[in-house]
């Protein structure tokens, strides 16, 4: 075996569980980014009304559901990337908050909104993991059985 070869092969098998994360790692990144809009409009959401609930004395707790979508958000982001199996169902968490901060964090000043559904999709889109469960070797069975 000549050294280039040995070298690829080294090479190859380093870079393999980051070139297999490549698509949760996109979506994570996408939906932690998307996230960080949409907290961001749902705080100046949640601004506002306090500054309405100041002058006229009304309060309403809708006001932090925009800034909850974006943190939820930003977790399910950070969870893609650290449990990679649970991209699916993240995604589609991501995909729902997504659609949640279009009226209550102004889609996150729309840019937010765009990238979390884009993140979510690839993370939905994503095939699942197979995994490949080998059962030990059977023997004879027993003359007692």
């Amino acid at each position: 075996m000549s050294r280039r070869t040995a070298v690829g092969k080294s090479r190859a098998g380093l870079l393999a569980p980051v070139l297999g994360r490549g698509r949760s790692l996109l979506a994570g990144a996408l939906t932690i980014l998307g996230g960080a809009f949409v907290a961001a409009g749902g705080f100046v959401l949640w601004a506002i009304g306090s500054v309405l609930a100041d002058v006229f004395h009304v309060s309403s707790p809708l006001f932090l559901v925009g800034l909850i979508a974006g943190l939820v958000t930003i977790v399910a982001g950070a969870l893609m990337l650290a449990v990679p199996r649970a991209a699916r169902p993240l995604g589609a968490v991501a995909l729902v908050c997504a659609v949640v901060s279009i009226p209550f964090a102004f889609g996150g000043f729309v840019l937010g909104f765009v990238l979390t559904a884009v993140g979510g999709a690839i993370a939905v889109a994503r095939p699942p993991q197979v995994i490949v469960v080998r059962s030990a070797p059977q023997g004879p069975s027993p003359p007692w059985t």
